[in-house]
C-alpha cells in the first residue's frame, strides 16, 4: 500500500470514528507514521483527503453494487432476483470501506453539501432509481406484475436501508438484519413477481 493509500485508509477510519471535525491532519499523519508536513506532499489538506475518500468510495460502490447506469443483467427469476439483491446488500453491509464511508456520510451529511448529496443518492434516490429500472425491466420481461416501478422500488429498498442503518449502529444485529431483509425481499417477490 502506497503512502497516499495509507493516508486515505487512516483518514477514513478516523473520520468514521471521530467525525471530520474531530480528526486532525496530525492524527492522520501519526497513524501513517509520517509528519504532518509530509502529508501535504500527497494531499492539499483535510478537505482534499475527504474528497479523495468520497471519490474512491463512489467508484468502488459503482463497480461492486451498481447504479441506475450500471444495473447489470436483469434477473430472470424470483430466486435470481433474491440472490443478486442479497449479494448487493451483503456487500453494502459488510465491505469495510463502504461501511466506514457510510458512517462518515451519516455523521457529516448535515455539515457538508457534497456529503449530503452523496448520502441522499446512495441511501435514497440513487438506489431507488436503480431498483426502479431493474423492476421496470423485469416488468417488460413479464417477470414482475405491471405496477408503478418507482413505488415498488421504494417499497423494496426502504426496509433494506433501515436494516443497514440498524446494523451500522448495532453490529451484533447484522445476522438478524440480513435475515429480515431477505424475509422482506421474499415477501415482495411473492406479491409482485409472476415466476
Amino acid at each position: 500500500m502506497s503512502t497516499k493509500e495509507k493516508i486515505l485508509d487512516a483518514a477514513l477510519t478516523l473520520f468514521a470514528e471521530n467525525g471530520y471535525d474531530g480528526t486532525s491532519v496530525e492524527q492522520i499523519a501519526n497513524i501513517v507514521w509520517i509528519k504532518a508536513p509530509s502529508l501535504y506532499k500527497h494531499y492539499k489538506g483535510k478537505e482534499d483527503i475527504l474528497n479523495a475518500l468520497i471519490d474512491s468510495a463512489e467508484v468502488r460502490y459503482e463497480e461492486m453494487f451498481g447504479s441506475e447506469n450500471n444495473i447489470g443483467e436483469l434477473p430472470q427469476s424470483r430466486e435470481e432476483f433474491i440472490k443478486v439483491t442479497m449479494e448487493r446488500i451483503s456487500f453494502t453491509m459488510r465491505d469495510p470501506i463502504i461501511r466506514k464511508t457510510r458512517m462518515l456520510l451519516v455523521q457529516e451529511q448535515f455539515r457538508n453539501e457534497r456529503i449530503s448529496e452523496v448520502t441522499t443518492r446512495h441511501q435514497l434516490d440513487g438506489i431507488q432509481r436503480m431498483f426502479a429500472k431493474i423492476i421496470k425491466g423485469m416488468m417488460d420481461e413479464g417477470i414482475v406484475k405491471n405496477d408503478d416501478p418507482d413505488l415498488l422500488a421504494v417499497e423494496l429498498t426502504a426496509s433494506a436501508v433501515l436494516q443497514i442503518a440498524r446494523s451500522d449502529r448495532q453490529p451484533q444485529c447484522e445476522k438478524e438484519c440480513m435475515e429480515y431483509i431477505e424475509k422482506h425481499l421474499r415477501h415482495f417477490c411473492k406479491i409482485y413477481m409472476k415466476k
